[in-house]
């Protein structure tokens, strides 16, 4: 049976949602959720997604097409205790001092040292031959691909990096498939590279993280909403071997957002300036909804952390972001921006 949305949707602000990937921190973007879903003034009405970011997009499609916003969040809710239970096993786990002191960091776990060095120095082709990954069994048994696939609202868009060409490739919600999620969310120094249709793919954040160029045609509403894992900005030169490996790759990250937010503002400034037609280019409304420190002070290797403990502490961090971001910027939405990107970008020599 599949859910109708009917008078939420007609009443409510339609918003498109941008979900960026980020190991276990996609625990934040499910409380982030949770609390949008709850409100009846908001209507998801695009969502897009990479790798953690690709998963809660499945997830809360398949539960929307079961029953609406409160199977979505029900379901949401079981696909990151079934992550939790991968924890059971895991060798990769907090220090006993850490677990007395409830510090969430795994800088002294035994476990994520070995599995540290061990992923920089042995490919997933030779540590996993076998190529098995439990979050695949994870996503197949608790997500019906035919209700994703049937999900209009919200349009679905899952971004994956072409290993040979560098380029990403957005797959949208008609055809999609576990592989192509798993595509999304295949890190290289962990997973082998996912091959669909004779091409093979790695995790969607390097070209992707997420993407929002999807939104300009597929939806009406003006209004992306960026769901921030991974921090833009980090005080401090990093001095470790380790932490530079863990910024570079932040960096890498976040380098084709914050290309498109710059092509964002492009348009916004061209329109103004009555050197594009407005009848062929749009002004995008950017808002952003982050954890703040709360969550960039946990550390990169914290994204390996999957003990439900932890996974519940980032929740309730997604869930009260995301509430003090509707408490503050609701009225905004269809009306203004509430992110500066301008100023997002000032002393980069951005005019």
């Amino acid at each position: 049976m599949i859910f109708r949305r009917g008078a939420r949707k007609a009443k409510a602000r339609p918003v498109n949602l941008a979900l960026q990937g980020g190991g276990a921190h996609g625990a934040f973007t499910w409380g982030v959720l949770d609390r949008l879903l709850e409100d009846e003034r908001i209507h998801i009405e695009a969502i897009s997604g990479t790798s953690a970011g690709a998963m809660n997009t499945v997830v809360l499609a398949d539960g929307m097409v079961r029953g609406g916003p409160p199977a979505a969040r029900e379901r949401l809710r079981s696909f990151w205790e079934a992550v939790s239970r991968l924890s059971r096993f895991s060798p990769v786990t907090r220090n006993p001092v850490d677990l007395l002191t409830q510090n969430w960091t795994l800088d002294l776990s035994l476990g994520y040292f070995f599995f540290d060095a061990l992923t920089r120095s042995v490919s997933p082709y030779e540590f996993n031959p076998l190529n098995l990954n439990p979050l695949k069994d994870i996503l197949t048994d608790l997500v019906d691909f035919e209700h994703v696939r049937a999900c209009e609202s919200p349009k679905l868009f899952i971004s994956a990096t072409n290993v040979e060409t560098g380029r990403v490739r957005v797959f949208s919600r008609e055809t999609l498939t576990a592989d192509m999620v798993m595509a999304s969310a295949a890190l290289p120094i962990l997973f082998q590279a996912v091959e669909i249709e004779g091409k093979h793919y790695w995790d969607g954040g390097y070209m992707g993280n997420p993407v929002l160029f999807p939104f300009y045609a597929a939806s009406r509403s003006r209004d992306i909403v960026i769901v921030q894992i991974n921090p833009i900005e980090r005080p401090g030169v990093p001095k470790t071997a380790r932490d530079i490996l863990n910024r570079i790759n932040e960096i890498s990250f976040n380098a084709s957002l914050l290309h498109e937010l710059r092509a964002v503002d492009f348009v916004r400034r061209m329109l103004a300036g009555n050197w594009l037609n407005p009848e062929q280019y749009r002004s995008m409304l950017v808002h952003m909804i982050d954890g703040q420190n709360a969550v960039n002070d946990l550390g990169a290797p914290t994204k390996f952390n999957t003990e439900w403990r932890f996974l519940e502490h980032l929740f309730e961090i997604g869930r009260k972001a995301a509430g003090d971001w509707l408490d503050a910027n609701f009225d905004s939405l269809g009306q203004t921006a509430t992110v500066d990107i301008r100023r997002l970008f000032q002393g980069d020599g951005y005019e």
